[in-house]
């Protein structure tokens, strides 16, 4: 349903780095570069950052997050470290989230803008 997504971000370089670090962990590639922004996909660009003056604040309280799907718990495990290794914030420790389904495994952060992101696998 959707093709792509585009978040302004306020650091281009932070931001590079942090989710290189994240989503490198659950097997998506960088796959545009340039000076005001970047993209990642699986084998074509479908989350565009944007360097952007006035970035939307992220407020806890808004319900949006960002959902990255993973291959296993033990990615799930990768990412979280690897978030948190990059200048990310815990937002829900790795594990078993069984009020969203039987077999639903999670990880929750925040990244360097404050956006809460999450990667998730059914195993």
């Amino acid at each position: 349903m959707i093709d792509h997504l585009s978040i302004g971000v306020a650091d281009l370089p932070k931001t590079r780095a942090f989710y290189d670090a994240t989503l490198g962990a659950l097997g998506y590639e960088r796959l545009s570069d340039a000076d005001d922004a970047i993209a990642y996909g699986p084998d074509t660009p479908v989350l565009w950052l944007v360097k952007a003056p006035h970035p939307v604040a992220p407020d806890p309280e808004s319900g949006l997050h960002l959902c990255f799907k993973a291959n296993d718990r033990a990615s799930v495990d990768a990412f979280h470290r690897a978030a948190l290794g990059a200048g990310g914030a815990d937002n829900g420790p790795p594990g078993p989230r069984p009020a969203y389904g039987p077999t639903y495994y999670a990880a929750f952060v925040t990244d360097p803008d404050g956006y809460r992101i999450e990667a998730v696998c059914y195993a």
